[in-house]
């Protein structure tokens, strides 16, 4: 059973020879403009086994040479997948870590002990150190005494302490979303050592949340840059779509301080290994006409106009050729002989992805149209990785589909409880003390007392302390029943919602369980009972729940071992973004326009779910947005996006790619 096809999504959408050319001459041309050498692998753990067979061979030239290997080891997320192949090759007898020289690259907190379970060490440990054959007298850390007034100190004798060892001939680290490395963030200089740093809200919150804490510390240890350019040989590593402006800022723009991941320019023996999501915004890959002659595909030639309408301020039926020739361009004016033709090519294509009917339109010529017009009505099954997902990012189609006549169903994967404060709980088990009052005769009542276990769990709950099981019940529950108001709210029928509670959320804590068959028998049964015209699914995964890409892999998942029944050949696939992110406007497929007092019913609808409209976590250090304004604002984007290329003006727009298994 194949549990990661998410991973593959961008494969099919970018051609092999972009990232894996035949030749070194094409490979030089394709990279010309990047300053780092930077190895794009397709997915996640392919990418992590690269990087793992060449720092396996690293350290076996280093051990062969001088006889031992001084490393830096970070603990960033994606590192830890490097360490978990580095354990498999030691396993297979390819690899001792008996001469390895092991320094922890940054800690969180200050004077943080040996056992502390929040840690880097500890991770470093868990993933790594304990699985193999390394001294445990060749681990070093930072000192556990440090305090604010000796921390500079301490950090200058850890410095010293690698020093004597030769240096450090290996880092192994993980470039951030925000372009930085271990804890050197914006603002951080070349000449930055290894020092004590107060930590933004946007670390603080990655960390909570990688850590399983419930507020990270305001302050870490880290080795500085200095520190990072002074080893003879760097490994980084970035995966995933919300890394994609930080590795084109690092390889391809100037070195700026505001993106300490960009002084890798001034190593001569850095590697950076991405996968494709990670490499979506380098030259090569978004823009291949400016590096290479390209096979001129519907989708690439769609894709170039819309760049072009974009750098010229143009529309797309006023561009000319002088526009295409000053833009690098000319090889589709010697294709079509005149932008005219071009021009109106691509207008066409991006007016008949819209639509106002995103179930058909029955009784119409649907050749021209994103959906087709039978069967009708149609059977829209739509899932949710948790109960907001839907409404969020679809709500405004779901209202459509559902008022055109459509038979709706919604599902939420999980109950979402990881995403609900302890306020919010809180506030219902006085609700419901009070309720137990007034019509319990007697006060100690076992649901009394209960209620009461919860409260007092709650206000005496530790930082990092996982909810108990009734406590993720009960806020599972709420904004569960949230989730059902809103989605009501839109048109759906109560019993065509459905609350799947997928065990890899609910049998582990947080939500942080592996995918496995029974969660795919859980979605398999439920298309299997409806047998859907239409899947909806989240293609969001840059949640930093890190729910959203288990639960589409499970969906994905049923939709690969059900493709070959009978009813699914006549189910279309549309995969929807929001929260997380946006699809460009050259992937869109379909768009679904709103009009002022449509996009007012669909906010409204969303602000059904009370307790992530005000305090959930995870508001933007940027722009303070919470998730659900941060759509809102994409889908006004999306529309301002089609009216500036010279299509009709909306208030909002979704927007969705179809996915073809």
């Amino acid at each position: 059973m194949r549990t990661n096809l998410s991973s593959i999504i961008k494969i099919n959408q970018i051609p092999q020879r972009y990232y894996r050319p035949d030749s070194e001459l094409e490979l030089a041309a394709l990279t010309r403009f990047e300053k780092v050498y930077t190895k794009i692998i397709p997915n996640d753990s392919e990418c992590a086994a690269d990087l793992a067979q060449d720092i396996a061979e690293q350290i076996e030239r280093n051990v062969r040479e001088k006889g031992r290997c001084v490393i830096g080891f970070g603990a960033g997320g994606c590192a830890l997948m490097v360490y978990d192949e580095l354990v498999k090759l030691y396993f297979a007898d390819k690899l001792s870590f008996a001469n390895v020289i092991a320094f922890n690259m940054s800690e969180i907190g200050l004077g943080v002990a040996e056992d502390e379970p929040h840690s880097t060490l500890s991770r470093l440990k868990t993933h790594l150190f304990n699985k193999v054959d390394i001294d445990p007298t060749n681990i070093h850390t930072f000192s556990n005494l440090a305090t604010k007034e000796n921390v500079h100190k301490l950090c200058k004798l850890y410095e010293q302490e690698i020093d004597e060892f030769g240096g450090l001939d290996i880092v192994v680290c993980e470039l951030t979303k925000g372009g930085g490395i271990l804890m050197n963030e914006s603002s951080c200089t070349m000449t930055s050592g290894c020092r004590l740093v107060l930590l933004g809200d946007a670390i603080r919150a990655r960390l909570a949340e990688s850590y399983q804490m419930e507020t990270a510390p305001s302050t870490a240890v880290t080795l500085g840059i200095s520190n990072i350019l002074a080893a003879r040989k760097v490994y980084c590593i970035a995966l995933g779509e919300d890394s994609a402006s930080a590795v084109f800022n690092t390889i391809e723009k100037r070195i700026n301080e505001n993106i300490p991941s960009s002084y890798l320019q001034m190593h001569s023996n850095a590697k950076l290994a991405i996968n494709l999501e990670a490499a979506s915004k380098l030259t090569r890959i978004n823009y291949p006409w400016k590096v290479t002659s390209c096979k001129w595909s519907a989708a690439l030639i769609r894709k170039a106009i819309i760049w072009l309408s974009e750098n010229t301020g143009k529309p797309i039926l006023k561009l000319t050729d002088h526009d295409y020739n000053e833009h690098g361009l000319n090889e589709l004016l010697a294709i079509y002989g005149s932008a005219y033709y071009v021009n109106i090519q691509v207008f066409n294509d991006l007016q008949h992805t819209i639509t106002g009917w995103p179930g058909g339109k029955p009784n119409t010529d649907d050749s021209t149209r994103p959906e087709r017009r039978l069967p009708y009505p149609k059977r829209v099954l739509a899932f949710g990785p948790q109960p907001d997902n839907v409404t969020v990012s679809m709500g405004g189609t779901i209202r459509k589909l559902v008022s055109q006549g459509h038979e709706v169903h919604v599902a939420f994967e999980t109950s979402g409880d990881v995403t609900v404060s302890d306020d919010h709980i809180l506030r219902h088990i006085i609700l419901l003390n009070k309720v137990i009052e007034r019509y319990s005769d007697n006060n100690s009542t076992k649901q009394h007392s209960l209620i009461n276990e919860l409260s007092e769990f709650i206000q005496n709950k530790r930082p990092g302390q996982p909810d108990s099981a009734d406590v993720r019940f009960l806020k599972g529950k709420i904004f569960v029943c949230e989730g059902i108001m809103s989605c009501m709210n839109l048109g759906v029928k109560q019993h065509n919602i459905h609350e799947l509670q997928l065990p890899f959320y609910v049998d582990h804590p947080q939500g942080k369980g592996k995918v496995s068959e029974a969660d795919v028998e859980v979605v398999r049964k439920l298309i299997e009972r409806i047998r859907p015209h239409q899947i909806y699914f989240a293609d969001d995964l840059n949640d930093p729940y890190g729910i959203h890409q288990p639960a589409t892999d499970v969906i994905m998942a049923a939709i690969h071992e059900l493709k070959d029944e009978f009813f699914m050949q006549d189910c279309r696939i549309w995969m929807y973004r929001g929260q997380w992110g946006s699809w460009d406007t050259d992937t869109v497929q379909m768009a679904v326009p709103m009009s002022p007092e449509e996009f007012r019913f669909k906010r409204d609808s969303i602000l059904k779910h009370q307790t992530q409209i005000h305090d959930a976590p995870f508001r933007g250090s940027d722009d303070g947005l919470l998730s659900w304004q941060r759509s809102i604002a994409r889908n006004s984007d999306t529309a301002k996006m089609y009216e500036r290329l010279g299509l009709a003006s909306y208030e909002a727009i979704e927007s969705f790619v179809q996915y073809i298994p």
